[in-house]
């Protein structure tokens, strides 16, 4: 895989604790202690089977002794976001303490003043392509668009964007979220037109609407969001996901039915993920510990075990920490040889096409 985008200058440890005041104000031991006093954290949108991270949840758990209070499972990135304005004067339940949402929600988030910055232990390992220079949002991990196929029902399994368009294809495709609020849908389409468009990255938003536009049209669209469940029955046997959610769902059903999972041939779009701390969050303590956990060697590598390339991947190959099997359970190298990496300027321009005109262009509510 070309990984290019993740080189970086490295930063000693010493120079962040130097020019940052708020990376030094606490002491590990301190950020355990005021996080067993608060005594929770509360998450959002952290299904379970995203990631490995039903496995990474329960061994924060049992390493901490914290309980986590886990919000809306399936909600979206612009969910997330919408959950901290929601709750800026609250301290309940449903306040959320931290957020793992697409690369573009970052920036905005921070303008608008909903996250705070917090430096992990493990900075300096994280690429500066993929973090806040001031620490407000920092990569976590990242896949690829791919198709996760029900092969029990369709036979003729597509290998790029272009083949879904074909009739063997009715009533058969969905995406894996509400391509108006959701990261991984509004990617979908993105990548669908980036592969009508020829590669042409700045025409790749309006090129989706038309592509989702002419799949809706042509009856092979379903508007419902497609999971595990749907794939298994045939209500939506072919969904347009992350790589590492569809090889998740291939574990799970254990050949019933069979799932193959397939890297397009073209429109390869690699998405990045952030995590990022509420301003508002009610238990802060909790939120850093979670920080460091995840992006502790031990973290990082629940990631991998579930599917998703960790961000600190180049810095745990380089020194020989990823166990054999989890690099074989990976697809090949190659399939991801193609992948883009869209700048977050470019995310930005495709998800505001993308998002405000998808009922006038395509006209599927999507739920």
């Amino acid at each position: 895989m070309t990984r290019k985008w993740l080189s970086m200058i490295p930063i000693s440890a010493l120079a962040i604790l130097a020019s940052t005041g708020f990376a030094s104000a606490q002491s590990m031991d301190q950020i355990v202690a005021g996080a067993k006093s608060e005594g929770q954290l509360t998450v959002i949108a952290l299904p379970h089977d995203w990631c490995g991270y039903g496995a990474v949840i329960d061994a924060f758990k049992a390493k901490y002794g914290l309980a986590v209070n886990e919000l809306n499972p399936d909600a979206g990135s612009g969910d997330e976001v919408e959950a901290i304005k929601a709750n800026k004067g609250n301290t309940g339940p449903q306040a959320p303490d931290v957020i793992d949402v697409g690369l573009s929600f970052g920036p905005s988030a921070k303008a608008d003043g909903l996250i705070q910055p917090y430096k992990v232990s493990t900075w300096s390992t994280i690429p500066d392509s993929a973090k806040d220079a001031d620490g407000y949002w920092y990569g976590d991990y990242y896949g690829v668009l791919a198709f996760e196929v029900n092969t029990d029902i369709v036979k003729k399994v597509p290998t790029d964007w272009a083949d879904l368009q074909a009739a063997d294809y009715k009533n058969s495709i969905a995406l894996a979220g509400d391509p108006r609020t959701s990261n991984q849908a509004i990617q979908g389409v993105f990548a669908a037109g980036l592969s009508a468009a020829g590669g042409n990255i700045d025409q790749a938003g309006d090129a989706g609407l038309k592509f989702f536009a002419d799949l809706n049209k042509s009856g092979n669209f379903v508007p419902t969001i497609g999971k595990a469940a749907s794939l298994a029955q045939g209500a939506t046997p072919i969904i347009l996901r992350w790589d590492y959610n569809a090889l998740a769902d291939r574990d799970t059903l254990k050949g019933n039915p069979n799932v193959q999972v397939i890297v397009p041939k073209t429109g390869v779009v690699a998405g990045v993920y952030i995590q990022a701390i509420s301003a508002y969050a009610p238990h802060p303590n909790a939120a850093k510990l979670w920080m460091e956990y995840l992006y502790s060697d031990e973290g990082q590598l629940g990631w991998l075990k579930g599917y998703c390339h960790p961000i600190r991947f180049n810095d745990l190959a380089s020194s020989n920490k990823i166990p054999a099997d989890m690099m074989s359970a990976l697809p090949p190298a190659d399939n991801y040889a193609k992948a883009v990496f869209p700048t977050l300027d470019q995310q930005a321009a495709a998800k505001g096409v993308i998002t405000k005109q998808w009922d006038s262009v395509v006209g599927a509510n999507v739920k």
